[in-house]
């Protein structure tokens, strides 16, 4: 339902048209008091993840309350190894865009520190869905644990919400394939699909194509001088997407344009630094500082080193070709 007033401390990133991100709440926000909250990391905000927000959001129509998500950054994963070690599908900004397309209008973002990681299951209810957010129902996955040392199953929150007031539901699997495989559908198997630059089996996986943003920043500008200008994005550190070429959707100004994109670190050039570099299809302009989404819709070839850049060119030639292909296939 609307959130009407809604106001507290604000993220300063990501800005997301539609969707106001709330860190770190003391007190139920203005305009979620009361509300019901899909708990969980939602990394990649797959097929599963949106189970368990559509039943959030029915929950809260039928109880008369706001909806929002309430999710953890950074990754605990991350927190405990004391470095980056998840290959994040979504980070934050991303999350937050493929939340509001969900139609949500509110993510609360606990800080994932000690402080949070020491509270027992039972302190995690007492003090943050009761003191500090005032929910009225929660809704989880069926492998959702919290608290210290993960010792909070759902079943303890179904237990939770009947001693403190507020309704629980507890969604069961979603399969990765409908048609009959037990396993359920989680970002692991997304993040291994990924690092093998299957792209097709991501999008089975997620229900929306994998999908990176980022600012255009100035390279070496070789793309240019071969013919071939390219929007050049330095992806998230996390990222472990395969190093190869693909075809790729965008959207500038406004318009969805296609293009074909090479990440990986130019062994024929530099060997440098990851880097995404994307060429737009039929496209002339300044894209330099415009944050741009940039979405994956298929696989074309492995990186490879080449005996030089006439080779290369020749190479780029074909990638298009393929990448006009791919893309009008999916059109």
């Amino acid at each position: 339902m609307p959130i009407a007033g809604l106001s507290g401390p604000l993220v300063p990133e990501p800005q997301v048209p539609g969707l106001v991100v709330i860190t770190d709440p003391a007190a139920p926000p203005s305009g979620l008091e009361g509300a019901v909250v899909a708990i969980g990391n939602f990394d990649g905000v797959h097929r599963g993840h949106a189970v368990v927000i559509a039943r959030a959001e029915a929950m809260a129509r039928r109880l008369g309350k706001p909806c929002a998500v309430l999710t953890f950054e950074p990754h605990p994963a991350d927190y405990f190894a004391g470095r980056p070690v998840i290959f994040r599908l979504t980070p934050e900004r991303a999350k937050a865009m493929a939340l509001a397309r969900l139609g949500l209008e509110a993510m609360i973002v606990l800080t994932f520190d000690q402080k949070l990681a020491t509270l027992s299951a039972e302190q995690f209810v007492e003090n943050i869905l009761v003191r500090s957010l005032g929910i009225s129902g929660a809704v989880v996955g069926y492998d959702f644990h919290f608290g210290k040392a993960r010792a909070g199953s759902p079943d303890f929150l179904r237990d939770a919400g009947a001693r403190h007031g507020f309704e629980v539901e507890v969604v069961e699997k979603v399969l990765a394939d409908p048609d009959g495989s037990p396993e359920a559908v989680h970002s692991a198997a997304t993040r291994t699909a990924l690092e093998a630059g299957d792209v097709v089996q991501a999008r089975r996986l997620l229900g929306h194509d994998f999908f990176v943003v980022g600012e255009v920043i100035h390279g070496q500008k070789l793309g240019r001088e071969l013919g071939f200008p390219t929007a050049n994005l330095a992806l998230d550190p996390s990222c472990r997407l395969r190093f190869g070429i693909y075809a790729v959707r965008l959207t500038i100004d406004g318009v969805v344009r296609d293009g074909v994109a090479s990440y990986g670190r130019r062994p024929t050039v530099d060997n440098g630094a990851a880097l995404l570099e994307i060429y737009v299809l039929d496209f002339a302009g300044d894209l330099y500082g415009q944050l741009l989404e940039v979405t994956f819709v298929g696989w074309i070839r492995p990186e490879v080193k080449f005996d030089g850049l006439d080779a290369l060119v020749v190479q780029i030639h074909d990638d298009i070709e393929k990448a006009r292909s791919l893309l009008a296939a999916s059109a």
